[in-house]
């Protein structure tokens, strides 16, 4: 997504208020909008984790969840997540399902940005080889929910991913 690109700015409860550009809604002290966070996992509870690519503006170098991104004002979640599934990761998302939904803000002291995002968290399997794109993805790994956990306790995650992970287990994702 371009910092050009506009997103859906929304109220404390996840409703629409209007929008403005990605640049706009990281800029200090960020403003709130809608988010998606995707996992994809395997039929033996593992998840994808995938380390965002170095040159991210935000959080570069941090492992997180499989997939983040913000649909377009006006878009279908779901079509949104999909297609950034296939754009970062070269596979197709199938039977993916909402599990819940969390606010945060995080400051990211590197850049100076700010998320301030209504995150949707979206589970899902994919078809297909993986195929990183190395502009968004510096690396990726199958892990056990212990693994993600044992990661956001040594603090080398982006810091959405730990309510991610919240959300998996309040909706016994993986057990």
């Amino acid at each position: 997504m371009a910092e050009t690109d506009r997103v859906e700015l929304v109220d404390e409860d996840g409703r629409a208020t209007g929008t403005t550009t990605v640049a706009e809604a990281h800029r200090a002290p960020g403003r709130l909008h809608r988010a998606f966070s995707v996992v994809l996992t395997r039929p033996d509870g593992r998840m994808l984790l995938q380390r965002r690519a170095l040159t991210k503006l935000r959080f570069a170098g941090l492992w997180t969840n499989s997939c983040c991104g913000h649909p377009l004002p006006g878009t279908d979640l779901h079509q949104r997540a999909a297609l950034r599934v296939r754009e970062e990761l070269g596979v197709e998302l199938v039977d993916a399902r909402e599990v819940g939904t969390f606010r945060y803000r995080a400051p990211d002291d590197v850049s100076g940005h700010v998320e301030c995002e209504y995150d949707h968290v979206l589970v899902g399997r994919c078809e297909g080889e993986l195929a990183p794109d190395p502009l968004e993805v510096d690396g990726t790994e199958w892990v056990t929910p212990a693994r993600a956990h044992e990661l956001v306790a040594a603090g080398v995650v982006t810091p959405w991913f730990a309510d991610v992970l919240r959300v998996l287990d309040a909706a016994a994702v993986g057990a």
